[in-house]
């Protein structure tokens, strides 16, 4: 029986549409471009091969194609009649996940990694910022992420990817030295992998080495295609070092080229998040941001995120709505937040309510009861400095000014030099 690259059968008899099969696993690993081009292909050689359909299902999802994912899942299913029990088992789990019940998932895809760790489509659900684990909404779940990528150190050993994935979880749990030893063995493997180029660049910023970071991106990202899924989120990590070093013209064309809605190219939930994150530390920083900036990114929030229930993008759509005044929408947050992390999610849109009237100590009572805990709402450390800064600010607007120097010294020393935020 033909296998794939991590040693798993396939129940193919083409060794073509395999072939393809492997390369569109490793361009989804690689967050690549073509990952669903490539898995089409499979699927025209072999109508009948359902991981290739699985494949496809969870690429179309990843850049927000719901239609499309549930649609080559049911494929999936259909063509799921003589299949070896891992292969059943991968679809009955990651089928939980296309259809949206990401609890159910999670139990079943760790029961089935018992038996089949190196089932890799299976594990990269539970990695990152943004998978089973990032995304619970519970305490601790960094701590988890780690244990998880720990656990498998002995089913991967040197791969490329499980190597990446690996250092981010390191990295977010603080232990940026092992991390930098792990990215770059990651790399070594794969240097044109974006998720080992991503995570890199979270360990530069996590180590304070900003002039490295920038020159590390500014050589890799190049040659990655526009089309490439962090495309978007790696040219944010740029904006970030730009405005770090005061270098705001470069800052503003990264956004305009790369970052903007209209002019990324990534999941909705980055070009979210990275516009209105990068945005509002500019302001900190003591940088004019126009309102019409602020109307496009609330806009963008209302038509990708009509509803409340990831609460990332909750939070980051509270900010925008309350600078441009859409009370409704805020409201709305406010009072719909749901899930793990649901009554998080309604303190911080308070604050930022509070901070759109400028009621800066009622925002800093209410971030204050969160900045313990904030790892809740997923994301990055990176990406949760938006709530760091953002009660710093509140405290400098009040005057609190040592009070602020001392927070930033205590959760976020490496960057005391960096320009965060006006005043300090």
């Amino acid at each position: 029986m033909l296998e794939d690259r991590y040693g798993n059968s396939l129940s193919t008899k083409s060794s073509a549409a395999r072939d393809a099969y492997v390369d569109g696993v490793d361009r989804y690993l690689a967050a690549e471009q073509g990952t669903v081009q490539a898995f089409e292909a499979a699927i025209a050689l072999d109508e009948q091969f359902a991981l290739a359909h699985v494949g496809l299902a969870r690429a179309c999802q990843i850049t927000g194609d719901a239609a499309s994912a549930s649609a080559a899942m049911e494929a999936a299913r259909t063509h799921a009649g003589s299949l070896t029990e891992r292969e059943g088992n991968h679809i009955a789990a990651l089928g939980l996940l296309i259809d949206g019940k990401s609890a159910a998932a999670y139990k079943a895809i760790r029961a089935h990694l018992e038996t089949c760790p190196r089932d890799v489509m299976a594990a990269q659900t539970c990695t990152g910022v943004f998978g089973l684990i990032g995304f619970s909404g519970l305490p601790g779940r960094e701590a988890e992420q780690l244990a998880f990528t720990s656990g498998l150190v002995s089913s991967y050993a040197d791969d490329w990817w499980f190597l990446a994935q690996h250092a981010f979880a390191q990295v977010e749990a603080g232990q940026t030295g092992p991390a930098t030893d792990t990215i770059e063995r990651s790399l070594a493997g794969n240097p044109r992998n974006a998720n080992g180029a991503h995570i890199r660049a979270h360990i530069y910023y996590e180590a304070g080495e900003t002039e490295e970071g920038i020159s590390y991106v500014s050589d890799w990202l190049p040659d990655y295609a526009k089309g490439g899924t962090l495309h978007c989120h790696i040219s944010w990590h740029v904006a970030l070092w730009a405005l770090e070093c005061g270098d705001i013209e470069t800052m503003w064309n990264v956004i305009d080229t790369d970052v903007a809605p209209g002019k990324a190219w990534g999941p909705a939930l980055n070009v979210l998040t990275d516009n209105i994150a990068i945005l509002y530390r500019a302001e900190l920083a003591g940088e004019q941001v126009t309102p019409e900036r602020w109307q496009v990114i609330s806009e963008y929030a209302l038509n990708k995120f009509p509803n409340t229930g990831i609460a990332l993008a909750d939070v980051h759509a509270a900010l925008a709505h309350a600078k441009v005044g859409n009370s409704e929408a805020l409201e709305k947050i406010i009072a719909e937040a749901k899930g793990p992390a649901g009554n998080m999610v309604r303190t911080i849109a308070e604050a930022f309510q509070a901070i759109a009237v400028e009621d800066w100590p009622t925002a800093t009572d209410r971030l204050i009861t969160v900045m313990a805990r904030h790892e809740q709402i997923g994301g990055s450390r990176a990406q949760r400095d938006l709530i760091e800064y953002t009660l710093l600010g509140a405290l400098v607007k009040q005057g609190l000014v040592n009070e602020a120097k001392l927070l930033l010294a205590i959760r976020r020393p490496l960057k005391m030099s960096a320009k965060a935020v006006k005043g300090l």
